[in-house]
C-alpha cells in the first residue's frame, strides 16, 4: 500500500521506534522460551525491516517531486 503522507511518515516513524524498543529489550532478556524468543525477535526483524521500506520508499517519492 504505503505511505501517502507527512502524518503517515510520522505515525510508522514511531511505531518504528516502538518496534526497534521491543526488539531491544527481547535481545537483552534471557528468560522464558527461547523458540518463542527467536521466531518473536524474528517477527519483530521483519516488521522493522517493512516499515524502514516504507520510509525509505515514501522519502524517494517524495524526493523525486520536489525535485522535478
Amino acid at each position: 500500500m504505503g505511505l501517502q503522507s507527512q502524518s503517515e511518515l510520522e505515525s510508522t516513524r514511531k511505531k518504528l521506534r516502538l518496534l526497534q524498543d521491543r526488539y531491544d529489550a527481547h535481545t537483552r532478556e534471557k528468560d522464558g522460551d527461547s523458540h518463542t524468543r527467536e521466531l518473536t525477535m524474528r517477527s519483530l526483524k521483519r516488521l522493522i525491516n517493512q516499515l524502514k521500506e516504507e520510509i525509505a520508499r515514501y522519502e524517494s517519492t517524495t524526493s523525486l517531486r520536489q525535485e522535478g
